[in-house]
């Protein structure tokens, strides 16, 4: 029976490629955000610094994705807005409401998703929320650009992905690919 032997170069090649597939593969799993980064972050906030924007400035939100709330229900909740009720504080229409105490909204669309408080006032004293949602396209520039600015979505469109990042996977794709088939000359 014959035995089957790599080389060296051979079984590099094949740890390079599974590694990339891997690292890669982690980008595309759904993942559950907890709004704020702790469970009593839906409050008014106590300065600007403390604004749930900031936090969501700072993350990276997918499709697939979701949001989660934990706040007491019995003095709070949650609700989806449009950009006009957002800035406005308008808490009569909502596209959804929430007020379970433990919510969870899945982002199925890129684009921008608007949330306020449904307790009266609090709106006003900033408890809102923008959650910007990247497109598929931009997707695959993530560890290339910072995340969108929820705070640009109401004042100017988000700017195009820039030619250096195009640049940079080009390059990128072409030393992973160099490496791959270097490997299988060194067989």
């Amino acid at each position: 029976m014959a035995s089957l032997s790599l080389s060296p170069a051979s079984s590099i090649s094949s740890l390079l490629l599974i590694s990339l597939l891997c690292f890669f593969s982690s980008f595309s799993e759904a993942r559950d955000h907890l709004v704020g980064g702790k469970s009593d972050s839906w409050k008014i906030p106590s300065s600007q610094i403390d604004s749930l924007n900031r936090w969501a400035q700072n993350s990276r939100f997918l499709i697939g994705d979701s949001l989660v709330w934990k706040y007491d229900e019995s003095k709070d909740s949650v609700l989806q807005v449009t950009k006009r009720d957002y800035v406005n504080c308008n808490t009569s229409s909502p596209i959804a409401a929430h007020n379970d105490g433990n919510t969870k909204v899945k982002l199925e669309n890129s684009g921008p998703y608007y949330f306020i408080s449904g307790a009266k006032g609090h709106c006003e004293k900033g408890q809102k929320l923008i959650v910007v949602v990247l497109s598929e396209k931009r997707r695959r520039f993530m560890g290339i650009s910072p995340a969108p600015s929820p705070f640009l979505e109401i004042q100017a469109p988000t700017p195009a992905p820039t030619s250096d990042a195009a640049s940079f996977k080009a390059s990128f794709l072409m030393v992973v690919m160099g490496a791959f088939f270097f490997g299988f000359l060194l067989i």
